[in-house]
């Protein structure tokens, strides 16, 4: 099934509301969809205001999330922020969840870090608990390993309906995972070692992606023609000059220069460039949905005016 492509830019912070507020404003003006902001506990705005903020800024920008950590929030607490958000909304929210990855703020915070099979399970069971807030018409009982609902009313409810969901990750487990489960899937590199470092260059190469997506197709059986596929590339740079660009950050990676090129989480050339490779990669991976950071959201632009929609 060819999707008709879209694009969202993900941003984390501003110096103060106006300009949070231009930026959204700028987004939706450019063409793009959609507005989403990540979850750590870094140099970044709160994911619930940010995004809440950004919608009342605009009229038909979707918010979302790539993608909140699941460990950070229990699921009674989040699924009441997102339905009153999806409501306040009037349906514009994309609910990005995975399982975390990013060590060091799990240090910080002084929680548990617990193997990569446990998050996993435990995010599956708060979106369990999470879907179920949003449609039981009867207060919501669960008894699972990691969550215990005791009764539980589901209000607010969503605009209509459960709002779309998006679960991100790289590795078979999470991924299968979200074949079965949810709307939009996220294909990423693998980050099961907690950090980015240059042993992720592997499981960003177009081979990896390839045996991803080939994960995400047996996973999904008879479902898959109704996943959205999302690629989220933060190696974005609209220039004249795409080997000299790929050369260094490949040499990072331990990547040559036209391996970094082919790497589908990168997209370098001119806006004619680009625009062919968009096609290229969707045609290659099914990817339909692009996320670009927010430096690259007026330089991508015209990629945007070309492509979305098509």
């Amino acid at each position: 099934m060819r999707r008709p492509l879209r694009f969202g830019v993900i941003t984390s912070h501003a110096k103060d509301g106006p300009a949070w507020r231009e930026r959204a404003r700028r987004a939706e003006g450019l063409g793009y969809s959609s507005l989403l902001m990540p979850d750590h506990f870094q140099d970044q705005w709160a994911p619930i205001v940010g995004l809440t903020v950004a919608a009342e800024a605009t009229s038909d920008l979707r918010v979302g999330t790539l993608v909140f950590d699941n460990d950070y929030r229990h699921p009674v607490v989040l699924a009441k922020e997102l339905a009153s958000l999806d409501r306040a909304t009037g349906g514009r929210l994309e609910v990005g969840i995975g399982a975390g990855w990013k060590r060091t703020d799990y240090d910080e915070a002084g929680m548990p870090y617990d193997r990569p099979g446990i998050r996993i399970e435990r995010m599956a069971e708060a979106l369990t608990v999470m879907r179920a807030l949003w449609t039981s018409d009867e207060p919501v009982f669960f008894e699972g390993t990691h969550y215990r609902i005791d009764g539980a009313v589901g209000t607010p409810r969503p605009y209509e309906g459960p709002p779309p969901v998006c679960i991100g990750g790289g590795g078979r487990r999470i991924l299968s995972l979200a074949a079965r489960e949810a709307d939009i899937v996220s294909v990423n590199v693998t980050l099961t070692a907690g950090e980015l470092g240059p042993g992720v260059a592997e499981s960003a190469t177009p081979r990896a992606f390839d045996e991803k997506l080939g994960w995400i197709r047996d996973a999904a059986g008879d479902r898959f023609d109704a996943i959205e596929l999302q690629c989220h590339c933060p190696f974005v740079m609209v220039t004249a000059d795409a080997a000299s660009i790929a050369e260094r950050m490949g040499s990072g990676f331990g990547l040559s220069a036209a391996d970094a090129l082919e790497v589908p989480l990168t997209l370098f050339g001119t806006v004619e460039e680009l625009c062919d490779l968009v096609e290229a990669r969707r045609e290659r991976y099914g990817f339909s949905y692009w996320i670009v950071p927010d430096d690259a959201m007026d330089a991508f632009g015209p990629v945007v005016a070309r492509l979305a929609g098509g």
